[in-house]
């Protein structure tokens, strides 16, 4: 856990290839997951390729996290750094790529743990958050989904935790 002021507070990075659809959409439903539930965490997500540096989420992605009533539009893509692997406590990789390329850049001292989104959903082990990103519109529901599962089992770890 990283200390930010006074207060140690876990710190969750997700991670996706540009992260304009997956991790931010992760990120939106854990920060309002761990608000529902009063829990303090620092949570960012990132990009293991650098095309979208800056940009803002999908429009897709930002449609789909507003109609489940979460406002991502603040959100700017970033890629993923050696520093990101000491300055979070847990980086979770949408899919096995994205693990792999994170695998390859993390330093061998590194403190972060790092595994996949879908490993913390009993029987979903190994897979992947499928990217809507070629896909049609409606693909952008099933990834909210998927990583609003994730973000809920997240908040059930860190409560039984606390």
């Amino acid at each position: 856990m990283r200390e930010d002021g006074d207060i140690a507070k876990p710190a969750i990075l997700f991670l996706c290839l540009g992260n304009i659809c997956r991790s931010p959409l992760a990120e939106g439903a854990a920060r309002a997951a761990f608000a529902r539930a009063g829990i303090d965490v620092r949570l960012d997500s990132a990009g293991t390729g650098d095309w979208h540096v800056g940009h803002p989420p999908d429009d897709r992605a930002q449609a789909e996290a507003r109609r489940r009533g979460i406002d991502i539009s603040g959100l700017r893509a970033r890629q993923l750094s050696a520093d990101d692997f000491y300055d979070f406590d847990l980086i979770l990789a949408a899919d096995e790529a994205n693990l792999r390329d994170a695998r390859a850049i993390r330093p061998a001292d590194a403190t972060a743990d790092l595994r996949l989104m879908l490993d913390l959903l009993p029987g979903r082990g190994g897979e992947g958050v499928t990217d809507p990103y070629y896909g049609r519109d409606d693909g952008f529901a099933a990834t909210w989904d998927d990583v609003s599962a994730v973000a809920a089992a997240l908040v059930a770890e860190f409560s039984s935790n606390g």
